[in-house]
């Protein structure tokens, strides 16, 4: 997902991820970033900190045809986030991520633009871990304080054969058609629904 800045707490890239993900986004054959990239690189260059304000917000929904289990190792194994965060055309290079996953390790992960090739580093620290179910972790640039970067949170929950994915991020608003926040974690999960074997999508 892509990178937030410092001026609304040093989010990373991400994923999207920052997390909005550095990388071009659909619709782009002219060779045009996407808005998960100017996103990131806006933010990126903001020289302001400020603590977060966590009445501002959004969660991206998906239901998806997968088990719990391969959810959460999406999110939790470093060999699958490097094949997932980043947005479309973007490459998060298996060497870049590391992740501690337990309450009060960090994480940290690079995203590399599909056509510049600029990359950009997400750090965070883990805050909650509930295997299967939960993971809530701060995003944001890695030399951020930590409680001035937004928090994620994941929900996994059974629907029978179904299992529904949430991703709320606090601290920032986004909307869909932003070209920022919004648009860049949900083009990192459409990463993460494709590594994840899914060809529809409901959420």
């Amino acid at each position: 997902m892509a990178s937030q800045g410092s001026r609304d707490g040093g989010a990373g890239c991400a994923p999207g991820a920052h997390p909005v993900a550095d990388a071009r986004g659909g619709g782009c054959a002219s060779g045009r970033r996407g808005p998960e990239w100017r996103a990131g690189r806006r933010r990126a260059t903001q020289e302001e900190t400020i603590m977060i304000d966590t009445t501002k917000g959004f969660t991206l929904t998906r239901e998806l045809d997968a088990t719990p289990d391969a959810i959460w190792s999406a999110w939790t194994e470093p060999d699958q986030v490097a094949a997932w965060w980043h947005g479309r055309g973007g490459t998060t290079p298996r060497e870049s991520v590391h992740l501690d996953v337990r309450a009060g390790g960090e994480y940290s992960y690079t995203m590399v633009d599909g056509i510049s090739g600029e990359a950009v580093v997400t750090a965070g620290v883990y805050r909650e871990i509930e295997p299967g179910e939960r993971l809530v972790f701060s995003w944001g640039l890695p030399d951020a304080p930590d409680d001035d970067r937004p928090v994620v949170t994941v929900t996994i929950t059974p629907l029978g054969e179904l299992t529904r994915l949430s991703v709320e991020l606090r601290g920032v608003d986004g909307v869909a058609g932003d070209g920022f926040y919004y648009d860049g974690w949900a083009s990192v999960l459409d990463e993460l629904v494709q590594h994840l074997g899914q060809m529809e999508v409901f959420g």
